[in-house]
């Protein structure tokens, strides 16, 4: 396939509701759509990064002019006989992993149309159906969160994940096991908040029966996860520290987790998510699919990851109404029952991008 073309925009999105982690607070989502154009076919991507450098030092801005300036220039005109070559033909940019991701996304959508497969099927997925979970954030109160267990329980979630932050962890974990019960599926998130010098703390958290810790520690941190790892019954789930199939081998080597996040956009693709999967699955390490609060698009993209074999826990894929009042893809991303998503076996990710919301929430356009 002959990349043709590449659309930018930039969208604007309200969150329905506020969502807080250890390292803000957001309430809108801006993104980066990419739309690529290949002999009248449109694959669509789309980016991760939040405006602010918090989660990592991307930004909303800074995966425009990288997609402007660099990827497009370097893509456009090319002849692609694979998704997967867009990581080589791209591998003079270093890191920029989730404006990487966003279009190599779109080539993938756009490859899979044009071969009528599912995108699924493109990447060796064989599940029809995946298990979903749901992130809750932090909140002013205890009572708040277990208000929100509780909705998201009797919608049929089978997991759920709370975000912690020191004086806002042991007590949390405690209050949901009491109202809940041991045998409801639970994590914690710490988003990097805490250090070696909190073990005590972190300790406490083997007493609770958690499914993982997820990045306890610093965001670039793979030694000290190891040391803690030995410390602690609970399993840890390495995120932020994660962009590559090394850092992988090398967390895993380490012993610095015993399970994986895997976001498209942290590791800078779909072809590169996959061979993290990969290599975990030949050590033993489970992965889930983490969310960065993706409309349908970049859902679809994590739906399809999420059906390879090794995706063995519930994501944070949860259906459109988890956070937006309406979504950009037709239909909207839905429970077929409580907790479960169906893998969509239509061309490339399976849903059509709906143009009058999309031009809604679109705050610029630039075509290449």
């Amino acid at each position: 396939m002959k990349i043709e073309s590449v659309e930018l925009r930039y969208l604007r999105v309200p969150l329905k509701a506020p969502f807080e982690t250890s390292f803000g607070r957001f309430s809108v989502k801006d993104c980066v759509f990419v739309t690529v154009f290949s002999d009248g076919v449109k694959g669509y991507g789309e980016s991760v990064a939040f405006p602010a450098p918090y989660y990592n030092e991307e930004t909303t801005e800074t995966v425009w002019h990288v997609l402007e300036s660099f990827l497009i220039p370097q893509l456009t005109g090319k002849e692609v006989n694979t998704p997967a070559d867009v990581s080589a033909l791209l591998a003079p940019v270093r890191r920029n992993y989730m404006a990487i991701s966003s279009i190599e996304a779109a080539v993938w959508d756009c490859y899979c149309k044009q071969n009528r497969i599912s995108l699924a099927d493109a990447l060796g997925g064989k599940k029809q159906v995946i298990e979903v979970g749901v992130s809750i954030g932090i909140e002013p109160t205890v009572d708040l969160v277990l208000k929100n267990v509780e909705r998201f329980v009797e919608q049929g979630y089978k997991r759920m994940k709370v975000k912690i932050k020191p004086g806002f962890d042991v007590r949390l974990v405690e209050a949901i096991r009491k109202r809940f019960g041991d045998g409801l599926p639970l994590m914690a998130d710490a988003n990097s908040a805490y250090t070696l010098r909190d073990i005590d703390t972190l300790k406490q958290l083997d007493d609770y029966g958690l499914m993982m810790i997820e990045q306890p520690l610093a965001h670039d941190d793979i030694i000290d996860h190891a040391v803690l790892q030995k410390q602690l019954r609970t399993p840890i789930c390495l995120d932020e520290s994660i962009h590559s199939v090394e850092d992988a081998r090398k967390a895993i080597e380490l012993g610095s987790c015993r399970i994986m996040n895997i976001k498209v956009g942290r590791v800078g693709g779909l072809t590169n998510a996959r061979n993290i999967h990969d290599i975990c699955m030949r050590h033993g390490i489970p992965v889930w699919c983490g969310g960065m609060f993706e409309l349908g698009v970049g859902r679809a993209h994590n739906i399809a990851l999420s059906s390879l074999p090794n995706f063995t826990m519930p994501g944070d894929t949860s259906a459109s109404n988890r956070y937006w009042e309406q979504d950009i893809v037709e239909p909207a991303v839905e429970f077929f029952r409580p907790g479960m998503l169906a893998v969509p076996d239509g061309h490339g990710i399976g849903y059509e991008v709906n143009y009058k919301a999309l031009d809604r929430l679109t705050i610029r356009k630039s075509v290449s």
